[in-house]
């Protein structure tokens, strides 16, 4: 019998020593991470009950949904009847929030009950419709590379963190019911995986604005909290300060990428979205009083007319609830207390002034271009720099790589997995003020 070449133990020992490394992965050597997704991130669930009552025949419960559970939940997002006209119709009067004045808070239209599913897995957020994962996958990429790469395990060392992403936070003293009870039960959900994983530290991982809910969550948690249980936050794309781009969804609607459906009828809900409006454009970071983000024939609105924008574009019931309750929100950068590591990408022709013609605001703009990630304008996505009380702040910018790309592009995902390696092995370092600029990503 001949004996092994030194070749042969030579690939026999980097099997064995990769194999153990994998087992040790799995089993604990890794922080536990928590996905924060973003807006439309996640599957959403709706049941009308008696008081529903739709505007059309379309609407009716008995002939909209076609597929619903046996007590009544169907999948609200994403559902591809949203494609068909008179169903898209549907979905923006069941998607619909509106404002209380006297409970000083949002709530679902009349008759229209909502839930999001499966809290504390992965499930709800790898496809907004299972049924189309090729068409509709958001995390499934993301969640496969960590699982790879660093030997996570889903929904064991990898958790997600589902919510209602129409509803948002607000400033101090006003009522959020909703958004509240997410920050209360992801609360309870980090403490869950830090003792199920040896009492380790948790690692949060979010995207687009996931990393605002974080944020906020963070800064109203006290800092022995997270001392005990927060080891990082890797903030994929958060759109610190806003974008010009949802001045555009506010003004003339946006699909979203969804294709067929008409801007104009997905705009009344997208208005409404409590959430979208904290996701205008902030002045602390488009300062800049002079260069106006909407040029019409009559008047120009930088960050600091967005009330007035709000009343032009005729959603004056908007207006309200946006000084009273969003701008106190944003007039501050609130700082996160942990070791941050922001990762996005640049070098993609983002909306930076929208320019509306006569025809007005039902009509979609002329766009001029600048730096971002083709949703998020670079000042946006860079603004967390200019909070000095970060301590430990990492910034990596990857070249060519837009908004939502960030969670399946190989070169982006395989950035990601490296700085959540260097996370987990306790090496990771501030490097303020320096980004990391990859080479263009096909």
């Amino acid at each position: 019998m001949n004996k092994p070449s030194s070749l042969h133990l030579l690939l026999i020992a980097m099997l064995i020593t990769a194999t153990i490394t994998l087992m040790s992965q799995a089993t604990g050597n890794v922080h536990p991470l928590i996905l924060i997704p973003g807006n439309g991130g996640n599957q959403l669930e709706a049941r009308l009950d008696r008081d529903y009552k739709p505007s059309s025949i379309w609407c009716s419960s008995w002939l909209n949904p076609v597929r619903k559970k046996s007590d009544g939940w169907f999948r609200l997002w994403f559902d591809v009847s949203v494609l068909l006209s008179p169903f898209t119709k549907c979905f923006n009067e069941r998607m619909m929030l509106y404002y209380d004045a006297d409970l000083d808070d949002y709530q679902n239209a009349p008759g229209v009950q909502t839930r999001v599913s499966h809290f504390g897995s992965t499930k709800s957020l790898l496809y907004l419709d299972p049924r189309l994962r090729d068409a509709t996958s958001y995390m499934s990429h993301l969640v496969n590379a960590l699982g790879k790469g660093c030997g996570y395990v889903n929904d064991q060392t990898i958790l997600g963190a589902p919510y209602d992403f129409r509803y948002g936070l607000a400033g101090s003293g006003h009522s959020t019911r909703v958004a509240s009870q997410y920050l209360q039960d992801l609360k309870q959900l980090v403490e869950k995986a830090s003792s199920e994983n040896d009492g380790k530290p948790v690692i949060l991982l979010s995207h687009s604005l996931g990393g605002l809910f974080v944020l906020h969550f963070l800064n109203r948690s006290s800092p022995s909290w997270r001392r005990k249980y927060i080891k990082h936050f890797v903030a994929l794309a958060a759109p610190w300060g806003g974008t010009v781009e949802q001045m555009r969804t506010f003004a003339s609607g946006n699909t979203l990428g969804v294709p067929f459906v008409n801007p104009l009828l997905v705009r009344p809900q997208q208005r409404r979205s409590e959430s979208n409006q904290w996701l205008l454009p902030h002045s602390k970071v488009f300062h800049d009083r002079t260069k106006p983000l909407v040029v019409t024939p009559r008047v120009n609105y930088t960050a600091y007319e967005m009330d007035r924008f709000l009343a032009d574009i005729g959603f004056s019931k908007g207006v309200v609830p946006y000084k009273t309750r969003v701008l106190p929100l944003t007039e501050e950068m609130v700082t996160p207390g942990v070791p941050v590591t922001c990762i996005y990408g640049k070098g993609v022709d983002t909306p930076e002034v929208l320019v509306y013609g006569e025809g007005g605001f039902d009509e979609q703009p002329e766009i001029k271009y600048g730096d971002g990630d083709g949703t998020v304008n670079l000042a946006s996505l860079a603004a967390l720099e200019l909070v000095h009380e970060v301590e430990s702040l990492k910034t990596v910018e990857i070249d060519g790589v837009s908004h939502t790309s960030i969670l399946k592009d190989e070169m982006a995902l395989k950035e990601i997995v490296e700085q959540i390696k260097i996370i987990n092995s306790g090496l990771a370092k501030s490097r303020r003020g320096q980004s990391i600029s990859q080479v263009e990503s096909k």
